[in-house]
């Protein structure tokens, strides 16, 4: 940015090895490898004023979380002579990259120019995925679109609500735990990071629109008192999910571990809970035919603790049992079941309108609504995550 040109060049005046140039054209004239760390929005329009100006046979790759755009940008704008190996690390800016998947897409290279980019960026000890580009948006959309709007979804059913849930008994400890730290660790991210993945995912938009419908047509059989068609589309969803296969296997977390990360006191006695939104979660994998430990590879440290919560649930038949029957018998979460129900669909429209203003908006209202708490819900979901991963 060229209002920051002369504190850039303060700031690293000491560093023989860096050039602060006033824009891009300076950077892609003069560099034999190029990272375009911008929005999927505006990818497309930052190439187009800076590609021309690429370096001939130089190496050119971009980190948004959504690659037909971004791949489409290059092809369009980059002289015939660049080479495109791109990027994408599947975690947060608080995580550390050791050990976690970064996917590299060799694009249109030599194997030479891929090993080079393969050198550069093992600094990052991140553990090298390689897969196309439409594979990366296919996998991104299974392991990440329909999580984030799942919490998305509980961030504005909870102020909608007008309610911390922390602050409430019956959503505090066990899985409670996991859906309030990682719904407000979503919250105090920028709205960007989830609406680039969302809207310009070609695969995204299809699997946001079944998971509302899957919120929709469970919370229908819940108020209609159907227990025994809720109990067979529940139970026939976890089936297919968590094949028989895994049943021997231990649960990726264990209610030590639910219970260690709590932004509230836990109470001695919980309020049992309809878990909508896992049950959800499911029946959307279900319907759509995904396999979630298939792609554990390429899985973000958010996904693999939203996998865990369901495999808990779906993999106590006892606690099943007693989730159906609550969904039914209770109406203790009705009006935020109603809530969130309302917020699944919300989300999904603002997805299928690719309209980024409205999603930008939507988030930052209930961003600002969660703010106070966000120091230390980050401090309690890091720990919560170097768990998951110590364990995964």
């Amino acid at each position: 940015m060229k209002d920051k040109f002369e504190a850039l060049n303060e700031e690293f005046s000491n560093e023989e090895n860096i050039t602060i140039f006033e824009d891009g054209y300076g950077v892609s004239r003069s560099s034999d490898y190029i990272i375009y760390s911008v929005e999927a929005e505006v990818i497309h329009k930052v190439v187009a004023e800076y590609g021309r100006a690429t370096k001939k046979h130089a190496i050119v790759g971009g980190q948004t979380s959504c690659k037909a755009p971004e791949i489409a940008a290059f092809e369009r704008h980059l002289p015939s002579d660049v080479e495109i190996i791109s990027c994408h690390s599947l975690h947060g800016p608080n995580v550390k990259p050791e050990g976690q998947p970064l996917v590299l897409i060799k694009h249109r290279a030599s194997q030479r120019s891929f090993d080079l980019v393969i050198r550069i960026l093992s600094c990052f000890g991140s553990e090298h995925v390689h897969l196309s580009a439409q594979a990366h948006d296919r996998i991104t959309a299974d392991t990440q679109a329909v999580t984030h709007a799942a919490f998305l979804s509980m961030g504005t059913a909870w102020r909608a609500n007008d309610q911390f849930p922390w602050e409430h008994s019956r959503y505090v400890g066990g899985i409670e735990n996991v859906k309030c730290n990682i719904t407000l660790r979503i919250y105090s991210n920028m709205w960007h990071v989830y609406a680039g993945l969302a809207i310009l995912n070609p695969s995204a938009k299809k699997q946001i629109r079944q998971y509302a419908d899957s919120v929709t047509g469970l919370f229908k059989l819940m108020l209609g008192g159907h227990k025994a068609e809720l109990e067979q589309r529940i139970k026939t969803a976890g089936e297919a999910v968590f094949a028989a296969e895994r049943r021997g296997e231990p649960l990726l977390l264990s209610d030590e571990v639910l219970d260690r990360f709590s932004l509230g006191e836990v109470p001695k006695e919980r309020t049992p809970n309809n878990h909508l939104s896992l049950l959800a979660m499911v029946d959307c994998w279900w319907k759509l035919g995904i396999v979630p430990y298939d792609h554990m590879i390429c899985s973000t440290p958010l996904f693999r603790l939203w996998l865990g919560v369901t495999e808990y649930l779906f993999r106590k038949p006892a606690l099943l049992d007693e989730v159906i029957n609550i969904a039914v018998d209770d109406n203790t979460f009705r009006s935020d079941d109603l809530e969130f129900t309302f917020a699944a669909r919300g989300w999904s429209d603002c997805v299928s309108f690719g309209d980024f203003s409205s999603y930008r908006d939507r988030f930052e209202k209930i961003q600002s609504y969660f703010a106070p708490r966000f120091p230390e819900a980050t401090r309690v979901g890091n720990e919560m995550i170097k768990v998951i991963l110590e364990k995964t």
